[in-house]
């Protein structure tokens, strides 16, 4: 029997449309002619560090809630309350409690977010190991061939998926179900929050009054090329010539025109090389000494070498970053001997890097790991104070995620 509806309450599947579900009169169906031939998902968490915070204090449940830091600080992310006043991720701090000045604004604890990170992806790890991580609150998901494994068709395995989550973690999630990576994620932006949405031959049609700006690799000075090129919408590419494409845009071009048909032959690929990843902070008042640079750039460093541990990663190019009151940015970058994943040689390579730059005030500072690789697990022949490094902060890793952030404080990161 093909299945054409399934109920998000009861999971009841069906092999026809229906306006109530049949077995507990709930509204909450998912629908669709495709619903069973498809596989590949996009999963999004809903304002995810907002959600979190609301979580685990109930008392914000009906407040805007803000999750970012400091008066030059920008928004990391906000509650659905809050996006009603206009706030919205990466808005300058000031501007955000302009719009919503009775917002509560929460500094970020990512230990906490990735330890529910961990518990939602560690569910949908159950279903296949084809998962390809986007950041802490999504990923694509492929399904296919799984149906005899995990007792259903993909659509009804997601919806499940979806109430064990908010059941284990009370956290809700949304899901876009569609037959590639780039409809996936389109589907999961159509019903948010705790969402779930299918796209499937009917997508070119969805797409067409679309802003280009949705595509993957159309950023804003792109967009405005194929606006002012005549391509304001999906559908505008879509009714271009292929070959006029091509000669305007070269690969890019082509790509455009498969994109604006709904097509992607991008698979979900769980070995995705990162290229590289970083911390960064802006300051409340512009520094200039050394001393209060190293005191920004200390717990920058152990929260991106914690990073790096937990996922297995390490790198030799390390990059400092620094933004100028005049807002230019100054950017130096280091290559090492051997890849290192330990706070105490991040730091070194950034106050190396960052002598010669010192005697003017900075509004922000940053470090990062470039051409991150799979870090070594091995014992070394002979020490180094690398492998010491390692060793000693491997165990304050243990440690915090046992009883809390707060357990180890390195002598380093106290401030007065």
């Amino acid at each position: 029997m093909p299945i054409r509806a399934i109920c998000r309450d009861c999971l009841h599947a069906g092999d026809h449309r229906v306006e109530r579900c049949p077995a507990c009169d709930s509204r909450r169906m998912v629908q669709h002619d495709e619903l069973d031939r498809l596989s590949i998902a996009h999963l999004d968490c809903d304002a995810f560090y907002a959600s979190v915070e609301k979580r685990d204090r109930p008392e914000l449940r009906d407040r805007p809630v803000i999750v970012g830091g400091g008066k030059r600080g920008v928004v990391s992310t906000c509650c659905y309350i809050a996006r009603q006043y206009g706030v919205h991720s990466a808005m300058p701090m000031f501007k955000a409690l302009k719009a919503c000045p009775e917002a509560v604004v929460i500094k970020p604890d990512f230990h906490k977010y990735i330890a529910a990170s961990e518990a939602i992806f560690g569910a949908v790890g159950q279903l296949t190991p084809l998962v390809q991580t986007l950041s802490l609150d999504e990923a694509w998901i492929d399904l296919v061939g799984t149906e005899r494994l995990n007792g259903g068709p993909p659509a009804f395995q997601l919806i499940r998926l979806q109430q064990q989550i908010e059941a284990e973690t009370g956290l809700t999630v949304s899901i876009g179900l569609a037959p590639n990576r780039f409809l996936a994620k389109v589907a999961s932006e159509l019903d948010k929050p705790r969402g779930f949405s299918v796209l499937g031959s009917e997508a070119q049609a969805v797409l067409a009054p679309r802003p280009v700006g949705i595509l993957p690799g159309v950023g804003p000075v792109f967009r405005r090329t194929l606006q002012s090129d005549g391509y304001a919408t999906v559908g505008d590419l879509a009714a271009a010539d292929v070959r006029e494409l091509v000669k305007r845009y070269g690969e890019t071009g082509l790509r455009l025109h498969d994109l604006a048909h709904g097509r992607d032959a991008r698979a979900v690929d769980p070995g995705r090389e990162r290229k590289g990843m970083s911390a960064e902070t802006t300051f409340n008042e512009d520094l200039t000494s050394a001393e209060d640079l190293e005191a920004e750039l200390w717990p920058l460093c152990e929260k991106l070498a914690s990073k790096a541990r937990r996922d297995g990663v390490a790198s030799r190019v390390l990059v400092l970053k620094l933004r100028r009151t005049d807002f230019k940015i100054v950017t130096r970058r280091m290559s090492l001997p051997e890849p290192v994943q330990t706070a105490r040689a991040l730091f070194a390579a950034g106050r190396e890097l960052m002598a010669p730059e010192l005697g003017r005030p900075y509004r922000l500072i940053g470090i990062g790991m470039g051409e991150v690789v799979d870090a070594v697990d091995s014992h070394a022949l002979f020490e180094t104070a690398e492998t010491r490094a390692l060793k000693t902060e491997t165990a304050i890793d243990r440690l915090r995620a046992k009883f809390g952030a707060r357990a180890v404080v390195a002598g380093r990161a106290l401030k007065d």
